[in-house]
């Protein structure tokens, strides 16, 4: 259902768009906090601008990213936009901001608490995973501490319910002004919110405000909560929880296994960023913690990310398991496996496991920077895509590499997936990049056939069961042959689809994947073709709009997970420097705090797309991986592969 009432009174586009600079603060200019179960995005103004509650995928409660009247929940020196420096505590999804006014300086903390298991009188309706030692409080909090002069601080708390269509009305709880609890104006909240705070809180028309002077030595906390677990009602309860949040991603982060290298900080940014964009409850990990978020400034390329994404499983697993982090591997794959054992496999999944999720547009919302339209939900659900059946025989084929035993529940979901690419792999797809136009045979797409088929071959093996390994293993040499006689034009290089000779960056999966040995002419010719032709400004493209139908008008930036993928395939073909080179300008492209988008603009270095995106930090991971184990080698004559199937 789309449309509504507008959000806070405004219709289209903000005011001040199209005159001078933008309203909207740079996509990758945003903070990224995340509990495992409920998110946020933080502009350097201090301003929560995205926020969905209780989980992920559920209307915004704040959406000033997408409309600068939908809502948002700032805490700032009064009069100041710009803070004098912004920065993730070591090894943590927590956000110190620290702030120069006139009169003097004030540091800021902002984190979604998590502390100890609290499900112990009711067990959880929602967790189908084991439970660990530490959960979601379900509970934003920000201290506040001024450590020179005075500043005068201002806190402005607005939400506006079920993606700017419900402005809050606030009231008070108790005698005081500590403590204020949100409804809608009309009706109840459909999450329930509350502001508990040290300040003196008031009622201004939709939005709870707090004003007053600090001086040196003066702290504060405000803190938004939609849990029955009571909320931080002193400093001393607030500076703890803080401090057990901060314990909790300090050991979960030295669980990792990470290189002593300068690169380290990246691998550990991205380990933490996919960790924030799991749901703890299922295992699932989010494609990207926003929607809507345009490829194209202005156009019409903008999707609803916040979905779980079959075809992310073999790379998750891979980046998990390279970076020691198996039970976030084992739980994700957990997900995996829930979603195979009923009826046929879909493209993507709710984070709950859902299976519809149904695309409607929001047409009450300006979009970011005038984007429109602005979606929730993702009508790709129920698209063909060959591809997904190969992504899971990986996912099993890497997560039994690292039990080296192949579970008896397995097997019968396995053996499913694999008749499904051996019944399917001749039919044409939407592909890898779930094009809108016509479906076509993606070579791609026959590429992750023949991994089902070749990685249910190896575990049939593995099962001692060889009938079903020798038919399976036929089968994949069948794709492997047609593959190698339509998807590869006059030049030996690999094509986008049969019948054409437009390049595709999914090809680069050719190498990585094993499906050709790295030194094969024809690998080499296509990561060449791809490096020198799919490019723009040296930065890699998914394919050509003007040769591919993809149902979509306007041009798109370059795809970062191509650009990486491209590093560790030039990595695999022996062009070391050049991977590097590229590597390390991707690297420069990074957000100020070390997040990426989907895509670049390689003329600005501008973040476009949803962000921040797991796709791509898990491409970093491969990418970095594949450098320095090869830079290893360069010194010490032995190549550790930086994956796991060879």
């Amino acid at each position: 259902m789309s449309g509504g009432v507008p959000a806070a009174g405004r219709v289209g586009r903000p005011a001040g768009y199209g005159e001078g600079r933008s309203p909207f603060p740079p996509i990758g200019d945003y903070a990224f906090l995340s509990d495992c179960e409920s998110n946020c995005l933080i502009a350097p103004s201090g301003a929560v601008e995205w926020m969905c509650l209780p989980r992920h995928d559920s209307p915004s409660v704040f959406a000033a990213l997408l409309d600068r009247g939908a809502g948002s929940f700032r805490l700032s020196p009064y009069g100041v936009k710009v803070p004098a420096a912004r920065r993730y505590l070591p090894g943590s999804l927590m956000v110190e901001t620290t702030w120069q006014t006139r009169t003097g300086w004030l540091i800021i903390r902002d984190a979604l608490l998590l502390g100890p298991w609290h499900n112990d009188r009711e067990r959880s309706r929602t967790h189908r995973r084991s439970p660990t030692d530490y959960d979601a409080e379900h509970c934003l909090l920000r201290t506040v501490r001024c450590v020179s002069g005075t500043v005068d601080l201002s806190l402005v708390c607005e939400p506006v319910f079920d993606y700017g269509r419900e402005p809050a009305s606030w009231e008070y709880v108790g005698s005081g002004y500590d403590d204020v609890v949100a409804g809608c104006v009309e009706g109840s909240a459909p999450v329930p919110l509350r502001l508990t705070t040290d300040l003196r809180l008031g009622i201004e028309g939709r939005s709870a405000q707090a004003r007053t002077r600090m001086v040196e030595g003066d702290k504060a906390f405000v803190a938004l909560s939609w849990s029955e677990l009571p909320p931080p009602r002193t400093w001393e309860d607030a500076a703890e929880r803080m401090w057990r949040t901060a314990e909790y991603w300090r050991q979960w982060i030295t669980g990792g296994v990470f290189p002593d290298h300068p690169w380290r900080v990246y691998l550990q940014r991205s380990a933490l960023t996919l960790k924030g964009l799991t749901y703890a409850p299922t295992g699932a990990l989010l494609a990207a913690a926003t929607t809507s978020l345009p490829e194209t400034p202005g156009g019409e390329r903008n999707w609803d990310y916040r979905y779980a994404w079959i075809r992310d499983s073999t790379f998750a697993l891979w980046g998990l398991y390279t970076l020691g982090l198996d039970r976030e591997a084992n739980d994700f794959f957990a997900f995996i496996s829930d979603m195979c054992r009923d009826a046929d496999l879909q493209v993507m999944y709710g984070i709950g496991g859902e299976r519809e999720l149904t695309e409607q547009l929001l047409h009450h919302l300006s979009g970011y920077e005038g984007a429109r339209p602005v979606r929730a939900g993702n009508a790709a659900y129920d698209q063909r895509q060959n591809d997904v059946w190969g992504a899971v025989l990986d996912s099993v084929y890497l997560h039994v590499k690292s039990r080296e035993q192949l579970p008896e529940t397995l097997w019968p979901i396995l053996r499913r997936q694999v008749e499904q690419a051996a019944k399917h792999w001749r039919e044409p797809d939407h592909g890898l990049w779930e094009v809108r136009g016509e479906p076509q045979h993606f070579t791609s797409s026959k590429l992750m056939c023949w991994v089902a088929l070749d990685r249910g071959a190896r575990l049939a093996r593995l099962h001692e069961e060889p009938d079903f390994a020798e038919e399976w293993q036929a089968l994949a040499d069948e794709i492997h042959a047609d593959i190698c006689a339509n998807g590869i034009d006059e030049r030996g290089v690999f094509v986008q689809r049969y019948g054409s000779a437009a390049l595709d960056a999914s090809l680069l999966l050719v190498p990585l994947l094993r499906f050709l040995p790295a030194d094969d002419p024809r690998v080499r010719a296509t990561v060449i073709a791809i490096a020198d032709e799919l490019t723009q400004d040296g930065l890699v493209l998914r394919y050509r709009v003007e040769e591919t139908d993809d149902g979509l008008s306007g041009e798109e930036g370059t795809f970062t997970i191509c650009s990486f993928w491209l590093v560790s395939a030039l990595v695999e073909i022996g062009e070391l420097a050049r991977a590097r080179g590229l590597c390390e300008r991707l690297l420069s492209y990074a957000s100020p705090l070390e997040l990426y988008a989907e895509e670049i603009e390689p003329r600005t270095g501008r973040q476009l797309g949803n962000f921040p995106q797991a796709f791509t930090h898990l491409a970093l991971i491969n990418a970095l991986v594949h450098v320095i184990r090869a830079e290893e080698a360069a010194t010490t004559g032995q190549f550790a592969p930086a994956h796991r199937h060879a």
